[in-house]
């Protein structure tokens, strides 16, 4: 584990104390239930803005705290735990990332200010198929306006700011699109996990460059998988927490279910599992935060190993859950479909692999 300042264990314990009193995972029912069209709760998004979260890899002198990735990781996980829906990994990581990395300073005066204060949503619009790829763009830039179409864009119905990739003279790169612009149209999706998502075309939307290409791309793509490794660490912690108190509880042949040897078995397995996939994710975080030349294979080492964890850990929390763990009246049905979405979202445990092998010569 990750030795952490004075200062991050202040920020994790503070982000651990509202999710449990704020954001148990009884508001993220209720707000499914409700049927909101965002996919999260407005009002929990501005508690958690006014806390400071929304700036935290944001520079001080655009209105951040400058706490770094470790330390959005840390507030990540607390909110994973919980399943907190919010445009906190969309917007004050993934965004506010490629603004940091490629933005002009004006750009930078104009928009993360803003993205810190939580004032507006920004968002990523990367994919343009079922699966992520982001080698594959067929969204064109020219003369200052872009065409084309994006798939699965998190936060999409919600964003005030687009960070949109597409092909203009020099390659693949990063273009800002104002989501009120006349040239922009948004289909809501509802996806398994109930966030929030729209697929979103684009015809000669106004648009500016952000600096870096397809570089400055990659950067801030390996950045929103990490901040996502970290909330998918956390949920897959809380899963099998969960799990094991009912392996501790539950009475079946006379006995707690916990002294059969087989449980016991399966659920060292999940815990050590874990272990190593916390050691990754912070790897990776860490690596960010130290500016170092291997972040993108610690990257996709996480996202992967997270990936496969997740997966892991919330099938064995429906099946050890027997019955109960299969009705939507439990919550185990809401951390498998929350890991299937995780996985997908930038970059499965394929595309990860394959990426770090890549990286590798292999």
């Amino acid at each position: 584990m990750a030795v952490l300042t004075e200062e991050q264990n202040m920020l994790r314990d503070a982000a651990k104390s509202w999710v449990q009193e704020k954001s148990p995972v009884t508001a993220f029912r209720k707000m499914r239930d409700s049927g909101a069209e965002l996919g999260y709760d407005v009002a929990a998004w501005n508690e958690m803005a006014e806390m400071g979260w929304a700036g935290v890899i944001i520079p001080e002198e655009y209105g951040g705290s400058a706490f770094g990735y470790l330390s959005m990781g840390l507030v990540l996980e607390e909110t994973g735990r919980t399943l907190t829906a919010s445009p906190l990994l969309a917007s004050a990581l993934g965004a506010a990332s490629a603004l940091v990395l490629g933005g002009s300073e004006e750009q930078k005066q104009a928009w993360l200010p803003k993205i810190a204060a939580g004032e507006i949503v920004a968002t990523l619009a990367v994919d343009e198929g079922p699966h992520h790829n982001p080698e594959k763009c067929e969204t064109a830039f020219s003369g200052g306006k872009i065409t084309g179409k994006k798939t699965f864009v998190l936060e999409g119905m919600a964003a005030d700011l687009l960070v949109v990739s597409a092909k203009g003279p020099d390659g693949v790169g990063l273009y800002l699109v104002n989501a009120d612009d006349a040239g922009v149209k948004r289909q809501r999706l509802q996806l398994a996990d109930s966030r929030g998502a729209a697929n979103i075309e684009f015809s000669g939307a106004a648009a500016e460059p952000l600096s870096g290409g397809f570089g400055t791309l990659e950067k801030t793509l390996d950045r929103a998988r990490a901040g996502l490794s970290a909330e998918m660490l956390g949920a897959a912690s809380q899963a099998f927490e969960t799990t094991l108190d009912y392996l501790k509880t539950r009475v079946q042949f006379g006995q707690v279910i916990g002294s059969f040897q087989a449980l016991q078995h399966r659920a060292a397995k999940m815990f050590t599992e874990l272990e190593l996939a916390r050691s990754t994710v912070e790897a990776a975080l860490t690596a960010i935060d130290n500016d170092s030349p291997d972040v993108p294979e610690l990257v996709s080492l996480a996202k992967a190993k997270m990936g496969d964890t997740f997966h892991l850990v919330s099938n064995e929390m429906v099946q050890m859950h027997g019955g109960i763990g299969m009705t939507d009246a439990h919550d185990a049905g809401f951390f498998l479909k929350r890991a299937r979405a995780a996985e997908a979202a930038f970059g499965n445990q394929a595309y990860h692999r394959d990426r770090y092998a890549r990286i590798n010569g292999y």
